[in-house]
């Protein structure tokens, strides 16, 4: 089944605003001091989400991602 542009995820999807939200996270415990081992946690969940969006819009516009687990 063939992608269109309108199976790509917007800033007004439900996964972006999670996504937004995750760094928000990372960066309000980063500004409050919190301890490296939550604060690394926050950030790879964010990362994580993000490149899942990355990765999904790439495949819609036909363009290879990385590798699929």
């Amino acid at each position: 089944m063939a992608k269109g542009l309108t199976d790509m995820i917007l800033p007004d999807d439900r996964r972006m605003l999670e996504a937004v939200c995750a760094m928000r996270r990372y960066q309000e415990a980063q500004a409050s001091g919190c301890a490296e081992p939550e604060l690394e946690g926050l950030r790879v969940l964010a990362e994580f989400l993000f490149q899942a969006i990355a990765d999904h819009n790439l495949q819609v516009l036909g363009h290879p991602s990385g590798p699929q687990h």
